[in-house]
Formats: C-alpha cells, structure tokens, sequence
C-alpha cells in the first residue's frame, strides 16, 4: 500500500466536527483527521499484514501514529520490545500515550520492568509518562509497589504530564491498596502539588469510602507554593 492511498482511506473516514473536538483536548503538531477511535483500531487490525510497510510511513498525521501504535500492541512480546524505544518516541500527547496498551506485558511484567526503566531513565516527557502509565495499568500490586515507588521518586514533575501522571498513579495506589497508598502518602515522596493532586484524584472516585476520604483530606499539605 502506498503512503498517499492509506491517507486517502483515512481522510474517507475523518470527521471535521470531531477532529475540531480532538484538537481542543490532543496538543500535538501533527495534523488530525478526526478519525474515531474504534474506526482506527478496525483499520489497524484489517492491515496488519502490511505493518512493515504502514511503520515506514512519515508520522505527519496523528492517525497514521495511532494505528502504528495499534499494530505493535498486537504484536507477541519479542517482537513488541524491537519497536519499543521507536513507538515511544513518536508519543508526543497523551491520548497516543495512554492508549498505547499492549497485552503480552501481562505475562512478562518481571522481565519488562528493566525495560521500562530504560525507557524512564531517557527523561523526556514521554518516556517518563509511558512506564508510569503502565505501571499504572499493569502493576498495582503489593509485590510491585516498591518498584512503583522508585519510579515516582524519580519522576520530574515538572512536567505537566508526568505530573498528572503520578498523582493519578498515586490516586490508584490509594484505590486498590489503600493501607500502602497512605504509608506512601506519609512519607512525602513527591513535591506538594503532586501531592494534593494525588489526594484530590482518589477522592473523586467512588472505589473509596466516606471515611477513607475524610482522612485522605486531613493528609493534605497546605500553605505551599503553588
């Protein structure tokens, strides 16, 4: 399939009012068709025999990344790592960050924990939300939650998108090990807006109690410098 022909399915099935809608909440350079997801995973799917070739395709479009994305997390897990450092590079939003998930981790979480702190140890943005988020995803279990820690002791914050990224890890830890997220929370790991941010997160869910609330508040740092 040539690059312009695979454009031109994709601009067969964009969507002006949605892209408008895309581009208020992606912050990215590429151009966005307004293709909807479940469309994008179906084109995905019914080219996978062509990912080689979809996978020398200029990243110009956020659609084109997208299915990109899509056909490496079908991939079987060897296969998945020889893509990896590529498919997180090309992560420049989000959306594409978050939504890049991919099984065959599920049966390798051991082994791919160096990995994704490789991939953290790079710095950027990106490659530190991608493991956070798949820690996130993947790994909140007690057995794990030391790694988590060293993880979030080593994010940059001052990125906003990793800052986001670990309060809504945190707020995670705090729904589904609530004793553990707590001792996390005492020891003031993260800068204060992290924090709160953390707290606030957990509390807007409705996985915790009333009571587990109430004390999460009283575990907020205030009169910081926001």
């Amino acid at each position: 399939m040539k690059y312009l022909d695979f454009i031109e399915l994709l601009q067969s099935y964009a969507d002006e009012s949605f892209a408008n809608f895309q581009r208020r909440l992606i912050f990215t350079e590429r151009i966005i068709l307004g293709v909807r997801t479940p469309m994008l995973r179906k084109i995905a799917k019914q080219y996978m025999a062509n990912m080689e070739e979809i996978l020398s395709f200029p990243n110009e479009y956020y659609e084109v990344v997208f299915i990109k994305l899509t056909q490496v997390s079908q991939l079987p897990y060897e296969q998945f790592l020889v893509h990896l450092n590529d498919c997180v590079s090309w992560m420049d939003n989000w959306a594409l960050c978050d939504s890049f998930k991919v099984k065959c981790i599920r049966e390798h979480k051991q082994v791919f924990l160096p990995v994704l702190q490789a991939t953290f140890a790079q710095g950027g943005e990106y490659q530190q939300r991608y493991p956070l988020v798949v820690l996130l995803n993947e790994y909140i279990k007690k057995e794990y939650l030391s790694d988590i820690e060293s993880f979030i002791i080593k994010a940059d914050t001052s990125y906003y998108y990793v800052y986001m990224a670990v309060a809504w890890l945190i707020a995670e830890i705090l729904i589904k090990e609530y004793e553990c997220g707590v001792e996390l929370l005492k020891r003031h790991i993260t800068d204060a807006k992290t924090h709160n941010k953390a707290i606030q997160k957990a509390i807007e869910s409705l996985r915790l109690t009333q009571n587990q609330k109430d004390f999460l508040r009283s575990l907020k740092i205030e009169n910081y410098n926001k």
